[in-house]
Order: C-alpha cells, then sequence, then structure tokens
C-alpha cells in the first residue's frame, strides 16, 4: 500500500509498507512545512494558555479542564513537530529513520489526540449539567477527578495499543486500533455533540446582557472545530483498518494540527468580544472568558458554576 510522505502513518501496516523513493516532491515538502509552521505557532498558542491559566488566571472547575486540554494540545503539537521533521528528512533520501521509532511517535500523537477528545466530552457534559441544573452541589474538586481519570483512561488505552502494535503482528494491532476508535466515536464523540449543541442553543436563544455566555461559546466553538479538523484523523485511521482511503495522510494531520493549534485563538477572539469587538491583551481577554464565571451564583461547594439564560 502506497503512503504520502507527511506526519506518522495512520495504521501500522502501512508503516511497514511505506516506500522510500530518493526524491523530493515539491507539494510534500510544501504541505509538510507548512504543518510545521502550523504546528510551531501552535505550541506558543498553547504555552501561553498554559502560563496564563497557572499564574494569571483564577482557577475554577473549567480553567482545570481547559488548562489539561492545553497540556494534551501542546503535547499533540510536539509529536507533530517531531514526526513532519522525521519525514521531511525521510522525504529528502535520508532513510535512517527506525520504524519501530516512528511507530512510537505515531502511537504517542494518538495518545494526546485521544485526551484531547476526552477533556471536551468531560468539558462539555459538566457545563451542559451546569446550565440545566443550576441548583445542583457539585463537588469540589470534581474537574481534578474526572482529568485524572481521563488521563489513566487514555494512558490505559495507549499503552494495550502499543503492547499489542509494537510486540505482535499486524491483525491484533488492527483489532487493538479498530476497539480504540469504536470506543472514541461510540462512547465520547456522541455526548460531546449532543451537550455542545444544548450549550449553543442556550447561548443564542437567552438575553446576553445580564448572563454571561462566552464560556459556552467557547465551547461550542471549541468542539465544532474538534469536529471539522480532528475528527477526520479519526475517521480516516479507522478506515485505513479496512484498506479504504478516502484522503491524503498529509492532509488529514495538517488538519489535526490547526485543531490543536486554534483553540488558543478562540479563547483570545471570544474574549476580545465582549461587547463590541476590540483589541485587548491576551490576558484580558483570557479573564473574560474563564474568570466571567465568578461574578455569578453557583452550584459547588466554594466552587463557582455560571448559568447561561434561560431558554427561548
Amino acid at each position: 500500500m502506497e503512503v504520502n510522505h507527511m506526519a506518522p502513518a495512520p495504521t501500522i501496516a502501512m508503516l511497514e509498507t511505506e516506500e522510500d523513493p530518493c526524491r523530493v516532491e515539491v507539494t510534500d515538502m510544501a504541505i509538510d512545512g507548512a504543518t510545521l509552521l502550523i504546528c510551531l505557532c501552535g505550541l506558543l498558542g498553547n504555552a501561553a494558555v498554559l502560563w496564563l491559566l497557572s499564574f494569571h488566571i483564577k482557577r475554577n472547575p473549567i480553567t482545570v479542564y481547559i488548562l489539561n486540554l492545553a497540556v494534551a494540545d501542546f503535547t499533540f503539537l510536539l509529536f507533530m513537530v517531531i514526526s513532519s521533521i522525521l519525514y521531511m528528512i525521510d522525504n529528502i533520501c535520508s532513510a535512517a529513520v527506525s520504524l519501530t521509532y516512528l511507530r512510537s511517535v505515531f502511537l504517542l500523537s494518538l495518545f494526546s489526540y485521544n485526551m484531547g477528545l476526552y477533556l471536551l466530552t468531560a468539558i462539555s457534559i459538566e457545563r451542559c449539567v451546569s446550565i440545566l441544573y443550576p441548583s445542583c452541589h457539585r463537588p469540589q474538586h470534581l474537574s481534578v477527578v474526572v482529568c485524572a481519570l481521563l488521563w489513566a483512561l487514555s494512558i490505559a488505552v495507549i499503552a494495550a495499543v502499543t503492547s499489542l502494535c509494537l510486540l505482535h503482528e499486524h491483525e491484533p494491532c488492527q483489532k487493538a486500533l479498530i476497539s480504540m476508535y469504536a470506543l472514541n466515536f461510540l462512547i465520547f464523540a456522541p455526548p460531546m455533540v449532543i451537550s455542545s449543541t444544548i450549550l449553543f442553543i442556550k447561548a443564542h436563544c437567552g438575553s446576553q446582557q445580564h448572563q454571561p455566555w462566552m464560556l459556552s461559546i467557547v465551547i461550542f466553538l471549541t468542539v465544532l472545530f474538534f469536529l471539522l479538523f480532528a475528527l477526520p484523523l479519526s475517521i480516516w485511521s479507522f478506515l485505513q483498518q479496512f484498506s479504504y482511503i478516502f484522503a491524503s495522510s498529509q492532509v488529514v494531520f495538517l488538519l489535526a494540527c490547526i485543531n490543536s493549534s486554534i483553540n488558543p485563538l478562540i479563547y483570545f477572539l471570544v474574549g476580545s468580544c465582549r461587547r463590541h469587538c476590540s483589541l485587548v491583551s491576551l490576558q484580558v481577554a483570557f479573564r473574560r472568558v474563564f474568570e466571567e464565571l465568578e461574578d455569578k451564583t453557583t452550584c459547588s461547594n466554594d466552587t463557582t458554576m455560571d448559568t447561561l439564560p434561560p431558554a427561548c
């Protein structure tokens, strides 16, 4: 099976059968260069998110999730940078890259990718519950516990896949990958989509003058861009297990990198458009989005969770 050179190949089988022609494809190199540039910008953006949320923004349940999401995105982009550099080197005929190393980078990128999906699901559900049931009593450290459990789940999933893909033949690896994608599609993606849709409807239908709305818009946009830019990688990789190709590997990995890079821009743009859109500092924009929660009544022990306007 022939594979376009780009980021890590979508399946272990494809890595094993990849050809290594001693020639430079201008289009491939251009896309690889664009991907690398986007990843580097995304690393800077997510580093800024980590710095602001860690030291300059008051901690609340949602910022705990956003902080962990920034870690997952930063890690994914870091693996993509390593992968892109390796494939650009390979593209100019320096075929000294270990197949096992390429497999490992690909599987580690899946670990960060999955974690992003798990966190977006948790963020959407928690925010939706806080809106639909504003008088609920929320455990004080629920966000920390949920994030810890999701990291443990992501580690367990990728450890199982890695053990089968690096130590066994193609068939056990294929079954492990299919099971992982089934978990993503059937368990995590549906509640994420439903919850974020509810958030958008509530934010759109309510009176934005009296109640916070920016955080719900941020969550909805983050989920929307995940579906547009990151989900194609899962669908493409899943279909690869059945030897079905519907797009170039370069395109889907480029889209996934855009998704992990765009979240800081979403936070900034939404935070800049409170009453009338105007450019403000990154710190001010983030405070508008994430400290908005502190001004409203909430449902928790010493923890504030904001509510959206009543439904239409």
